[in-house]
């Protein structure tokens, strides 16, 4: 229990880095350019990796690296970034927070982690409890952000699974960094074809950048899939609710914002909604391979 409990902590670091990064991205970065934006955050972060591992895809894992690429970093990056510009933050960010559910059910499919009762319960009340936070919204809704968000959506909880599938071939320092090379290099070619020359780049987007890739990306992904691999898809997909929790304090700590009390309800209905279906609570943990016993596949 105290070692699932470590490795939940450490799941944690990805959707609080994830929760400042709304606020870095906002503040620092250049809009108009999601594609160049994708591609600045993950290639950097992922060479970066890729130097600390220092080592390079072997067999299936080439064209395993790429799909994770796509469906994890490069398309789900472009996405996210589409859909927070035709969508309110509150709306997107309420569609993303059914990660629990896909992820749990992407779990049972391909994983054979049945979904138990408290994390289906959790699960319901953590996405009670973003909707509260983050409120309804009264703008029109753009159905191309909707699709994007659901596309996101779909394609990362399915991607998150399959990497806790495949992840055993060198650790999750070597298959972040590879995913992360091969989303940036997947979307370059769109980059240029779409945006034209990428953005010019003044001190703050730079120190901006430098802190989505090593932080937000690079230190994030990696601590998310290694919790990916010792607790169940639907327990790291929960602990993923920090992710707005993030963001909403960081508005109240940096930008002055105050809290209503709706905005409190939802967050003590997140936060319930997590420690309910926390590790130990009926989700399968797997278990670490022996190194001896590891196949290479």
């Amino acid at each position: 229990m105290e070692d699932t409990f470590r490795w939940a902590l450490v799941t944690a670091i990805a959707p609080v880095a994830w929760g400042t990064n709304y606020f870095v991205t906002h503040e620092y970065l250049p809009a108009g350019h999601p594609l160049y934006g994708a591609v600045f955050r993950a290639l950097p972060a992922g060479l970066l990796l890729l130097a600390v591992a220092r080592r390079l895809p072997r067999g299936v894992w080439w064209w395993r690296s790429v799909l994770l690429g796509i469906c994890n970093m490069g398309a789900f990056f472009a996405l996210i970034y589409l859909a927070s510009q035709l969508l309110p933050v509150s709306l997107a960010s309420t569609i993303m927070s059914a990660a629990p559910f896909t992820m749990a059910l992407f779990g049972w499919a391909l994983l054979a982690e049945r979904p138990t009762v408290l994390v289906l319960t959790g699960a319901s009340a953590g996405i009670a409890g973003v909707v509260l936070l983050l409120g309804a919204g009264t703008a029109a809704v753009d159905l191309r952000g909707v699709a994007a968000s659901v596309a996101a959506l779909v394609m990362s909880s399915c991607g998150y699974v399959l990497a806790k599938k495949w992840g055993r071939a060198d650790g999750p320092i070597a298959t972040t960094a590879w995913q992360l090379v091969a989303g940036g290099l997947v979307l370059i070619p769109f980059a240029v074809v779409v945006e034209g020359a990428p953005p010019r780049l003044d001190l703050p987007a730079v120190g901006g950048f430098a802190y989505v890739g090593l932080v937000a990306t690079a230190l994030a992904f990696t601590a998310w899939f290694a919790g990916l691999r010792h607790l169940s898809a639907a327990t790291v997909g929960l602990i993923g609710l920090l992710n707005p929790v993030t963001g909403v304090l960081l508005g109240v700590l940096v930008a002055g914002e105050v809290l209503t009390v709706r905005q409190v309800l939802g967050l003590g209905l997140v936060l319930f909604g997590i420690m309910l279906s926390r590790p130990g609570g009926g989700s399968r943990v797997e278990r670490p391979v022996p190194e001896a016993s590891k196949v290479y596949r």
